[in-house]
């Protein structure tokens, strides 16, 4: 749980197993009065207390990001699927329990920030490093405002929708990647020493 873990799994992914796309699904916190409890949230970007970008020695303040294919599609599936699935920032947060307390994190929402999880900046940051593409999708499991929770056995059971929209995504980007693939032409030349010469079609 948290940064330095998704870090590690994500860092991996990316650059020693040739994984493309990471869609993250999991539970949030909600911060907008305008959420409740069960609702669907993509992180188009990614406020964060954690320290994480610090090691990318950047001359100003990184901006998290989620891939924007990446998006519009797991935006498009939604709307296949009839569900509604709301689309902000998120706030990554390092601590579960904050000792500034819930006000500090709840005062994150006069920015338009939608949610509280953990993980979300670090997984931007990974795939931004790597030139990959990353999103998160979470379920609102409780609200930090209205106090309105659910039961563990309510989010092993009934936090479907997300795993359906990430897996509608997922099949979506594989079918891109076939067609791109489908146009990739070779051709072999033997004069003036170009021996191999490739090009890929995509969009």
């Amino acid at each position: 749980m948290g940064c330095p873990s998704i870090g590690i799994y994500s860092h991996e992914l990316f650059n020693f197993y040739d994984v493309e796309n990471i869609i993250r699904i999991g539970s949030a916190g909600a911060l907008s009065e305008r959420l409740k409890v069960r609702d669907i949230v993509a992180g188009i970007g990614s406020n964060t207390t954690s320290s994480y970008a610090e090691q990318y020695h950047m001359p100003g303040t990184l901006a998290p990001t989620a891939d924007y294919t990446l998006l519009s599609t797991a935006v498009d599936c939604a709307k296949a699927r009839k569900i509604e699935m709301h689309v902000g920032n998120l706030l990554c947060s390092d601590a579960f329990y904050n000792e500034g307390g819930m006000e500090e994190t709840v005062s994150w929402a006069k920015m338009g920030t939608l949610a509280v999880e953990m993980e979300s900046t670090a997984l931007y940051l990974e795939a931004a490093r790597a030139g990959k593409r990353a999103l998160t999708i979470v379920t609102i499991s409780d609200h930090l405002i209205t106090g309105e929770a659910t039961t563990a056995e309510e989010r092993q059971n009934t936090f479907t929708q997300m795993m359906e929209i990430a897996l509608d995504t997922a099949a979506r980007m594989e079918e891109v990647e076939m067609k791109n693939y489908d146009l990739y032409k070779i051709f072999l030349y033997k004069t003036s020493g170009i021996l191999l010469t490739s090009v890929r079609f995509s969009w």
